[in-house]
């Protein structure tokens, strides 16, 4: 019986012991209690810290499963699926010499929007035969292998591969050893677990797009099947353009803006020769770093004085509607197109919706029974539209303020009236959806969407997501203005994400103008704020695993101190500094 104990592990799940022969891997577990969960389980979280299948528990660890449901899994099955692309794109072209380079740029619904570079052409006929390898793939369970290798090492191996981004990435890289995945003998590197074979790669698919393609996955929400959210595929595009009736299908062009938009950062990035993370860290160290703040500054202020001109050229437009999701910079960037209004003429006059909301007690409740102060409900519609309305015909209006301390409005003589040249700045969440202003003449409006869209990529087929930037951004702003720490930022993140898909996201191709927030060298600017937040985050708090993820993701950059950040840079609103600070 000693014996038998001795080669025997216990683990815990939710408080309870269970009893494995040691050496027994998470798979295996997991396979005992996958009738548990409606989806797959594809990475366990071991005491805090998430572990690939592949691995082993140790003796007394605390389990709980991660599935395809989780946000972990999700980007483990979509890194995976990029790796099952790239074999097959490489296994189809046969001569590796055919393929330059495969980038996985940004995400396009759920999607991710790439190119490929090279003598081989992207066509139909190739991206079936792509997708049919992918599928034998699939069907074979052919393991992902994991191994560790030198940094240097992995500087060479990538370089033999013609895989430049990564080469110069790991150029920077402060630990010794570098983690390698393998898919049927093709080497790549990736930022973030993997799962441990193609069998659980059953959903995707491929199609063109303007001058890439997209490669297709399930949301997290519906792991089962490919998501509804996707841009039509090229084929479909003129029967739907001619007046389909398929409104859902339909609806899905609307990606075109918002795609057209981060094409255009890419762009600029490529003129700038700053593509990755790797490019920046190379700058960072052969050049004078404030050198490329001064041209990233004038680039945003063309954009916003370009945008400024347009709207003074057309004198009927007397409202400007701002929206965005969190820590996008709109104050600032509200701020600044003011500026740029004014010289032209014009008086802004800057009215924040939030200032309309309902009292307290009239606020809507969420299906938890919990006050909902992110739907269009929380605001007095009525009112907001009765006093816009007044001030464009003329009328003298006091504008209120709500305190958001008794959870009320307040009316403390604060009177405006417009003049001919004056013009209404309004800035909050729903400012794309036309009901918050429905009496409003549609002629009369302007609309603007902000938000920080990522320019920069880790490596070619390692993407920043834009969430993450605006996360950081928001971190070391709450931690500065707001009193509350990284664990409480991480904490309520997904709640504010639901909030922008169900209120923002779906009115941003309705948006006149699109202005990307971000600026090219902020990461590693933020760098210097984020970490120390993030390292406080203890082990045992449930925030850990995300707070450990942004901080390897941190360490990629090489930091630039905040001195020579121009005091209206729309990065001056999270770090501090900035002219338009309070």
């Amino acid at each position: 019986m000693d014996e038998y104990k001795k080669n025997r592990i216990t683990i815990y799940m939710e408080g309870m012991p269970e009893s494995y022969p040691a050496g027994v891997t998470f798979r295996e577990i997991a396979a005992a209690h996958q009738k548990d969960f409606p989806y797959p389980i594809v990475l366990v979280n071991e005491n805090g810290r998430l572990r690939e299948l592949t691995k082993s528990p140790g003796d007394g660890s605390q389990i709980r499963f991660v599935t395809l449901q989780d946000k972990a899994g999700c980007e483990t099955y979509r890194r995976s699926l990029v790796l099952l692309m790239l074999k097959s794109m490489y296994y189809v072209v046969g001569d590796n010499r055919n393929i330059d380079c495969v980038s996985i740029h940004f995400s396009v619904g759920e999607s991710y929007y790439c190119t490929m570079r090279g003598r081989a052409a992207l066509t139909e006929e190739f991206l079936n035969e792509v997708r049919g390898y992918m599928e034998k793939l699939v069907r074979e369970a052919a393991p992902i292998r994991k191994e560790t290798i030198a940094t240097w090492e992995a500087c060479e191996k990538f370089h033999e591969y013609r895989m430049y981004d990564k080469e110069e990435l790991f150029r920077y890289r402060r630990s010794s050893k570098v983690n390698i995945y393998s898919l049927e003998n093709f080497e790549d590197y990736y930022y973030g677990y993997m799962l441990p074979d193609a069998s659980y790669l059953t959903c995707f698919d491929l199609r063109l797009f303007e001058d890439g393609f997209l490669l297709c996955f399930p949301s997290q929400m519906e792991p089962g099947r490919l998501s509804k959210n996707l841009p039509p595929a090229e084929s479909e595009k003129k029967s739907l353009d001619a007046g389909s009736q398929d409104k859902e299908r339909a609806a899905h062009i609307r990606h075109h803006k918002i795609w057209r938009t981060q094409k255009d950062s890419i762009e600029w990035g490529a003129r700038l020769g700053i593509p990755t993370v790797g490019a920046l860290n190379t700058y960072i160290v052969n050049h004078r770093v404030k050198d490329l703040i001064m041209i990233q500054e004038a680039y945003h202020e063309k954009k916003i004085a370009e945008m400024a001109a347009q709207i003074a050229a057309s004198p009927e437009k007397r409202v400007i509607l701002i929206a965005g999701p969190s820590s996008s910079g709109k104050t600032t960037f509200s701020h600044r197109l003011s500026t740029q209004l004014s010289v032209h003429g014009l008086k802004p006059h800057p009215i924040e919706a939030d200032n309309y909301f309902v009292d307290r007690e009239h606020t809507p409740v969420d299906a938890d029974g919990k006050p909902n102060y992110e739907c269009l409900e929380a605001i007095d519609v009525e009112k907001l539209n009765e006093d816009m309305l007044a001030l464009l015909q003329g009328e003298q209006v006091e504008l209120p303020t709500f305190n958001f301390k008794t959870g009320r409005r307040e009316y403390k003589g604060n009177t405006t009236r417009l003049g001919a040249q004056d013009i209404l700045v309004i800035e909050g969440i729903h400012c794309l959806n036309d009901q918050l202003t429905w009496r409003l003449d549609a002629d009369h409006k302007v609309k603007i969407y902000i938000s920080a869209l990522t320019q920069l990529n880790i490596d070619e087929h390692n993407r920043i997501p834009t969430t993450d930037g605006r996360l950081l951004r928001r971190m070391v702003r709450d931690a500065r203005m707001r009193g509350t720490d990284a664990r409480g930022t991480i904490a309520m993140w997904p709640s504010v994400r639901r909030g922008e898909s169900n209120y923002i996201f779906p009115f941003q191709e309705s948006a006149d103008y699109i202005f990307n927030s971000t600026l090219i060298y902020e990461l590693a600017v933020l760098k210097q704020y984020a970490e120390p937040l993030l390292f406080s985050i203890r082990p045992q708090e449930p925030e850990y695993e995300e707070a450990r993820r942004l901080l390897k993701f941190l360490d990629y950059f090489l930091p630039i101190p905040g001195d020579a950040i121009p005091n209206n840079s729309l990065i001056r609103e999270f770090i501090g500094g900035g002219c338009f600070d309070n």
